[in-house]
């Protein structure tokens, strides 16, 4: 499967090369990226050297690509989904988020439709697959959590992580799509997961507090960040970076609340942080008839009975530490793609999961500016009018 890059950089090199773990058959062959942080982790991973590009629609005409990997910054997704749709690549699998506007979003599913995109637009909302969702999922298919009434879910993150996003392009609205959009439409989209259904209301508070000039270490500060052997390091700005986080010049927030009431009375309140020394990303999930609790950070498990408070299930480790991509989901996103490429069939994420996570934090985001509820029928009644299934 003869495969080309645009915007090879940190994340794109990892998928890529989990792929190639799990997959005889990818051949990376090219790339358009005028730094690519990645390229010698997939050439290592290959055995031999790509073909660098200047221009998108030229590499995929010259080396007639199976598979089109996107991994460059937000802003640009759009103009690169446009080129391989009209194009006669396969597969184009493209990283979160998709798109970073309510425009382009619907811009997204006009070319769709004209383009069959449904089945060839896959996206690396990485989640769905972790071993700790799919625990999730098998409880809530057995009856064990009964009929979702709430829940309470978080994704804080360390400051090495938040300084990070403070000197990276990311730092800028209109890069990344803000913070919300950029880092947790994972989450959102697994909480539309759990509930089976689409946010019908939503509103939302946050700011920046945290980074912030008054908050300016007197000393030099250099916050700890993990390293990942054999991964490319995903915490330091490249493309359009900066040096100073406590005096960014970008408009990023770096803490929010998120409100959802889903279109059957299901309710999330979702809170995110860039500063919190201690990082966790946990859910409680409550039903009629218990409570689900977990947390990919923490790496366990644990579904009590509502009217006997017995626990049923308790998984004090539901990850090997070994598997430490995105806790264990990129291997299994690797294997469910290949599978995929072979075979057909479905994947437990489908672009459109992707564009409606998407939009509903960017819906989230316009209510935090306006300081309002957002009624989103007429935006859902708008995305369902273009047909794409």
């Amino acid at each position: 499967m003869k495969t080309g890059y645009v915007g090879l950089g940190a994340r794109i090199a990892n998928v890529s090369n989990c792929l190639q773990e799990v997959s005889g058959d990818l051949d990376p062959c090219a790339y358009v990226d005028p730094t690519p942080a990645g390229l010698k982790h997939v050439e290592a991973k290959c055995g031999h050297s790509l073909t660098a590009y200047t221009d998108l629609d030229r590499m995929i005409r010259k080396e007639k690509l199976d598979l089109l990997m996107i991994g460059s910054p937000n802003f640009m997704h759009l103009d690169h989904l446009r080129t391989a749709l009209k194009s006669d690549v396969c597969y184009i699998f493209c990283e979160k988020p998709v798109v970073v506007s309510e425009e382009e979003t619907f811009e997204l599913l006009s070319l769709m439709k004209e383009h069959g995109g449904s089945k060839r637009v896959l996206v690396g909302l990485v989640l769905r697959y972790s071993p700790l969702y799919t625990e999730l999922q098998k409880s809530l298919r057995s009856g064990q959590i009964g009929k979702v009434v709430s829940i309470e879910a978080s994704e804080h993150i360390g400051p090495y992580h938040g300084s990070f996003f403070m000197r990276d392009w990311r730092r800028y609205d209109r890069n990344s799509g803000g913070f919300m959009l950029e880092k947790c439409c994972h989450d959102l989209d697994l909480y539309q997961g759990v509930t089976g259904c689409r946010p019908r209301f939503v509103s939302s508070f946050g700011g920046r507090k945290s980074f912030v000039p008054e908050n300016r270490p007197d000393q030099d500060h250099t916050f700890p960040t993990p390293k990942i052997e054999g991964r490319v390091d995903p915490f330091t700005p490249r493309w359009g970076g900066g040096n100073a986080d406590f005096d960014s010049d970008g408009d990023i927030i770096d803490y929010q609340t998120a409100l959802i009431e889903y279109e059957d009375g299901a309710n999330l309140c979702f809170h995110t942080n860039m500063y919190v020394p201690d990082e966790f990303r946990r859910f409680a999930v409550m039903g009629t008839k218990g409570m689900a609790e977990g947390d990919f950070i923490r790496n366990y498990y644990r579904v009590h009975d509502a009217l006997t408070s017995a626990c049923l299930i308790d998984k004090p480790q539901v990850v090997d530490a070994s598997r430490h991509g995105h806790y264990g989901a990129d291997e299994a996103m690797a294997r469910d793609l290949d599978h995929y490429f072979r075979n057909g069939g479905h994947l437990p994420v489908s672009v459109l999961d992707a564009l409606e996570a998407g939009l509903t934090a960017i819906k989230l985001d316009e209510a935090r500016r306006t300081r309002s509820v957002i009624d989103l029928a007429e935006t859902w009644q708008q995305f369902d009018s273009y047909g794409v299934a």
